[in-house]
């Protein structure tokens, strides 16, 4: 018979091996002795290292029925569902704002907290996070490496590139559960679907009013302090919103139209 060959570790005990695995046969409980072969992590449980080994072999076993996105985790899969969903099941005990994982949370605390260990060179604006820095470094170097095949519109993030395609395509990947409506951005179903829960997550400091989104609590501050971005060009007249600008100016043109005076201005006014 021929004798089996082993191989043993520091603590005496014999070590088995299996392509891309190492793992001890008897090691004290809670010590990662499961170790990948290919980047050295440790793992306690060989379960554990299994799932770990999929980031290295590419196998993606998990796919959304929706878009045929594939994860090599079921963990990955579940939260990837949410933004389809639009489910944001973790929230900012500071200002209520809502997250679809925990580590977006994480980062987003810091903005009360102050933490941003991230800093950039050129500017010194630091970040929370590291790949944070590297999109804003971006805004230095002119990096847009994400180019749009329909148009040609470059953009620094493949978020901004994801979303943009969205518009020639007319996807609408964000369906309400109540009512049916799509959108063809999460957040945008998010703040819809507000209005059937009657959430208005954004109070006014100053106020007892409540909003359903940013963009309606900002411009309700605003007739608080009195802040007028929306300036004419013309007249130097400001408003505090967008839309009374554009008939500001539309009295304008019809004004030069009774005068004779040809003053093309346009009615889209430029937003900050």
């Amino acid at each position: 018979m021929r004798a089996r060959s082993h191989e043993y570790n520091q603590c005496g005990k014999a070590v088995r091996r299996s392509p891309g695995l190492t793992w001890c046969t008897g090691s004290p409980p809670g010590e990662k002795t499961h170790r990948c072969a290919e980047c050295g992590k440790g793992f306690r449980h060989l379960s554990s290292l299994r799932r770990h080994m999929r980031t290295h072999s590419g196998e993606s076993p998990f796919a959304c029925h929706h878009c045929g996105s594939a994860f090599c985790h079921q963990s990955s899969l579940k939260t990837h569902m949410r933004t389809h969903t639009g489910e944001k099941p973790y929230t900012c005990g500071q200002c209520g704002k809502r997250f679809s994982t925990r580590s977006y949370l994480t980062v987003h605390t810091q903005i009360h907290t102050g933490e941003k260990r991230y800093a950039c060179g050129a500017c010194g604006k630091a970040f929370s996070r590291s790949s944070y820095l590297r999109v804003h470094q971006r805004t230095h170097t002119g990096e847009k490496r994400y180019t749009c095949g329909d148009c040609g519109r470059v953009f620094g993030h493949s978020s901004n590139l994801r979303r943009h395609v969205r518009t020639h395509t007319g996807e609408k990947r964000y369906r309400c559960g109540r009512c049916g409506k799509a959108f063809v951005q999460s957040s945008s179903l998010v703040v819809h679907s507000r209005t059937h829960t009657g959430e208005k997550p954004y109070p006014c400091p100053k106020c007892e009013k409540a909003f359903i989104d940013t963009s309606s609590f900002r411009k309700h501050v605003r007739t608080h302090s009195r802040e007028k971005p929306h300036a004419c060009v013309q007249r130097g007249k400001a408003f505090s919103r967008s839309t009374p600008l554009v008939v500001h100016k539309r009295a304008h043109a019809e004004e030069n139209l009774r005068n004779g005076v040809d003053m093309r201005l346009p009615l889209s006014p430029s937003l900050p």
